[in-house]
């Protein structure tokens, strides 16, 4: 069974109290003024990309989809809000039919994303497109920072596999949403076995430190672990002595030792000693993995020791040092009446400190250069130039309340892969810098 496209829930009865308070109360007065029913267009964008970040990551769409099918007001979150005065009868009505039935488009999940990208766009009355907001921000905002983080370090790594373990790092529910997002960036195993249960990421593991103090010597506990797991196992070495450690672990589990781990000290100069203390006694095939604090900085500085495997915690489920994305949920255009027919006006806030937007439902599209890299980040609201027509980027996820674009999480992975190699090579560059490729506004039309 593939749990990943079954569409499950999170962990409660229901998605819909993930939301600010306000949205309730914006709903009931809207529903008073006769303007609920309006058309309305809300995008989600960011104005910029975290500091010394050249490109973001679209992360966390399949579980936005899951969040929306289950955003329903049952019995109990009816009567907690009834109990708490938080909107009046009229409106607990409203919300106990409430099923989303508009339309929502956004970026493939795994593509990346510049300043102003439109990632998503939610379409519908302004009643049930304005609850949305806070669940599909914290969901996009959280799993696109950890998916950016991991996208990092897995161009740092190059050819060698990263394991996400960072689930004892943050919160619970959070850690299979990170195992997952890493997973999208290009992680390829997680220690998480929530996570493995509940996407399909691959799990590994094997044993801590705890387990050689459980011993009374460092041999008793490499015996018993070869025993139980076989000689491909991987011993971890770093508990006393990890000269004594390779020369026990080798004499244990003989040259098929599978891999010893590394999880303390310089890295790059004890890899080196170990691997050539495990070629002379003749382990030429034990790998060499190490732990320890990494992030994007310290695997690229790995890259010329004898290093076959990173594993990564702390850093990677905290966005190594940008735990969001900043993005936003932004009225962009609404109906004048709730005449279906009624045209679309954009609107935009307009104010001063960086925070101003572009009103109008838009459009975006990828330009490449000559050689096929991407060269400009294109977005414009009206007709689609027809040079750009086949570099769209917005996909339907969302048609008339029916998802119609869940997907495998590999094929996800695979198209992050893709993203991220059609970018200028000044993408991979972990130094500070804007963004890889610029944005472009094209002001043609504003249309319905």
């Amino acid at each position: 069974m593939d749990v990943a496209d079954l569409g499950l829930p999170v962990d409660v009865p229901s998605t819909a109290l993930f939301t600010d308070h306000y949205e309730l109360t914006m709903l009931q007065a809207a529903l008073k003024a006769g303007t609920a029913d309006r058309r309305s267009v809300f995008e989600v964008f960011t104005r910029r990309l975290p500091e010394g970040r050249r490109y973001g990551v679209v992360a966390g769409t399949g579980r936005v989809l899951d969040a929306v099918e289950n955003f329903r007001f049952d019995a109990d979150v009816l009567g907690f809000l009834r109990e708490h005065d938080v909107v009046n009868e009229e409106t607990l009505e409203w919300l106990a039919a409430y099923r989303f039935s508009g339309d929502v488009w956004g970026y493939p999940e795994g593509e990346v994303y510049f300043p102003g990208s439109p990632i998503m766009r939610v379409e519908g009355s302004f009643a049930e497109c304005v609850l949305l907001e806070t669940v599909i921000l914290s969901i996009l905002n959280h799993d696109s920072a950890i998916a950016a983080a991991a996208s990092r370090m897995a161009s740092a790594a190059g050819e060698r596999p990263l394991i996400e373990m960072g689930a004892r790092r943050t919160h619970e529910l959070a850690a299979v949403a990170a195992s997952r997002a890493a997973y999208v960036g290009g992680f390829a195993t997680t220690s998480d076995l929530a996570a493995g249960f509940r996407y399909g990421i691959p799990t590994v593991g094997t044993s801590a430190h705890a387990f050689t103090l459980l011993h009374d010597n460092e041999r008793d506990a490499f015996q018993a672990q070869v025993d139980s797991l076989g000689r491909n196992t991987t011993l971890l070495v770093d508990t006393y002595d990890v000269t004594e450690a390779v020369r026990t672990a080798v004499e244990v589990a003989g040259p098929e030792l599978g891999a010893v781990r590394i999880d303390s000290g310089d890295l790059l100069l004890v890899a080196h000693r170990v691997r050539q203390q495990l070629d002379e006694l003749g382990a030429v095939n034990t790998k060499i993995v190490v732990t320890s604090d990494l992030d994007e900085y310290a695997i690229a500085s790995l890259a010329a020791a004898p290093v076959d495997a990173y594993g990564v915690g702390t850093q990677l489920v905290t966005g190594s040092g940008h735990p969001t994305c900043s993005m936003v949920y932004k009225l962009v255009a609404r109906a004048e009446s709730a005449d279906p027919k009624a045209p679309l006006v954009p609107v935009a806030k307009k104010s001063s400190g960086g925070k101003t937007s572009i009103g109008g439902r838009k459009w975006a599209a990828r330009r490449l250069d000559g050689e096929g890299f991407a060269e400009a980040e294109v977005i414009g609201t009206g007709p689609v130039p027809p040079e750009l027509a086949d570099r769209q980027l917005l996909v339907e996820l969302v048609k008339g309340g029916e998802v119609v674009a869940r997907e495998p999480l590999d094929v996800v992975r695979d198209r992050h892969a893709v993203a991220r190699a059609n970018l200028p090579l000044s993408a991979t560059q972990l130094s500070r810098g804007e963004a890889v490729i610029p944005t472009e506004y094209v002001q043609l039309r504003s249309g319905s």
